[in-house]
């Protein structure tokens, strides 16, 4: 079995607005190939720790590593060759309403490629293809339903073959099946392409389906209780909040849910 291979390390992290501090002294690593999973409850800095990592919000201190090069404290030009090995799909999708899903898609590859119009047309149906949504290339995002979108997302943030994949609440707003439906979208790229992934979700589904290593933030005291396996971390962790995150919806000794709700099931 080989060794994990660092792909991104944090150290003594502090996210802040202002003097309000919303996460302090994370210290995690993300290997090369995992399915990492930032979680915890609401409002305990989720997307802000994912937007300090793509460079979209700059520290209050500490240090984010790829492949042991510091990124905040590097030159503008060198952050912004890191972040062209990121590809990020946000909550809403974020497409241009106005432009075709092949014209998405190839925004980027416009910008950052020399690739001809009819090359870019094909990586686009291509990346289209990856994503099951093959023949779509001139639907407009208003012609596709939630779940597709979703998926068209996807495809643009793989335009430019990228060595990482940030998703921010890949589910929201998905039903169930299409929800799963992602999942494994996710889990068949990684294993496909190699590619490393970074998922911010408090869904249980996705996070025990894809999850393979993880971070859990927590609101009240502002840091990192605890970095592992969910399983792990939902079976054997000492710390009840944690435990208590994970085993939401679970069945508890006396037949009633952990938090009083059973709308939640739990993957073994």
């Amino acid at each position: 079995m080989t060794e994990p291979q660092p792909h991104i390390v944090t150290r003594d992290l502090t996210l802040a607005f202002g003097d309000f501090t919303v996460q302090r002294d994370l210290n995690f690593t993300v290997n090369r190939g995992d399915v990492f999973i930032i979680m915890g409850g609401s409002g305990c800095g989720k997307s802000t720790l994912l937007k300090a990592m793509i460079g979209l919000k700059q520290p209050a201190s500490g240090e984010v590593y790829y492949d042991g090069e510091p990124f905040w404290s590097s030159s503008e030009s060198a952050r912004e060759a890191t972040k062209r090995k990121f590809g990020t799909l946000f909550q809403a999708g974020a497409l241009w309403s106005s432009m075709t899903l092949a014209e998405n898609i190839g925004l980027a590859l416009k910008q950052y490629t020399d690739l001809s119009d009819a090359q870019i047309r094909d990586v686009a149906a291509y990346k289209l293809m990856l994503v099951g949504l093959t023949g779509f290339e001139d639907y407009y995002p208003s012609e596709i339903s939630g779940g597709m979108k979703k998926r068209a997302g996807l495809a643009r943030a793989m335009a430019l073959d990228p060595e990482i994949l940030f998703f921010d609440e890949p589910s929201a707003g998905l039903d169930p099946l299409s929800a799963r439906r992602l999942d494994d979208l996710i889990l068949e790229l990684r294993d496909s392409l190699g590619t490393t992934v970074v998922v911010v979700t408090h869904e249980l589904a996705s996070i025990f389906s894809i999850g393979n290593n993880s971070v859990f933030l927590d609101p009240e005291t502002k840091t990192q209780l605890a970095t592992g396996n969910p399983r792990e971390l939902r079976d054997h962790h000492p710390d009840l909040a944690v435990r208590n995150f994970l085993q939401r919806g679970a069945p508890a000794k006396g037949g009633a849910a952990v938090d009083g709700s059973a709308a939640e099931a739990i993957a073994p």
